[in-house]
């Protein structure tokens, strides 16, 4: 799991888009703070620094600690909307983490041993389908990357859901079926000399 990043925040009394708008113009983002069997919480948090953690590129992966009013409260980004035009963050929606409860992640996954795969040491090339799994993880453990060993692969094979080894206490949210996350494809030049003697014979 990426390292818990900080971000501090104030209560906002109203919602509303003439609200949101006034805060906006603060140099401010708009958000809210909703689960745990609690009322949601109205709060904004400084554009920049906002702006900043969305920049790390793990921010929707990583546990955000919001402190507010001397609080903490520990949450989970769930979804940021952005200017169609500006792209600077309009609103979040963050999901208070509360026990041992689950949630529901996007992680990237990363493939290793790449020099053990005959496949691509004959110069095959992985044709990556999913690039990140949506996975059902413990809120205090969530996993930074998923590594998929291809040792052994060769063109033609397939790497499914089923083969992958999950963290304890890890599992994928689809589950009706052993969805493929990686093909093993011949290269396109072969192909075409393949194709070529084909027609020749």
């Amino acid at each position: 799991m990426s390292e818990a990043l900080n971000l501090p925040a104030e209560a906002r009394e109203r919602a509303g888009k003439g609200a949101s708008r006034a805060i906006r113009r603060e140099g401010r983002t708009p958000a809210v703070i909703y689960g745990g069997k609690e009322e949601p919480t109205l709060i904004h948090v400084e554009q920049k620094e906002l702006v900043k953690q969305l920049g790390t590129g793990h921010f929707m992966n990583s546990i955000v600690n919001i402190e507010i009013g001397g609080k903490i409260i520990r949450t989970l980004p769930k979804d940021v909307a952005f200017h169609p035009v500006t792209d600077r963050p309009l609103h979040v929606d963050f999901l208070r983490m509360t026990g041992d409860s689950k949630v529901e992640v996007q992680v990237p996954v990363v493939f290793i041993n790449e020099e053990d795969s005959p496949g691509l040491k004959k110069g095959g090339v992985l044709n990556i389908v999913r690039h990140e799994l949506e996975l059902l993880c413990p809120n205090a453990d969530i996993p930074d990357e998923i590594q998929i060993d291809v040792t052994g692969k060769e063109i033609g094979d397939s790497i499914h859901i089923s083969e992958v080894t999950l963290p304890k206490g890890v599992t994928s949210v689809i589950t009706d079926r052993d969805f493929t996350i990686a093909t093993l494809i011949a290269p396109s030049g072969l192909k075409s000399s393949a194709g070529e003697a084909a027609e020749a014979e």
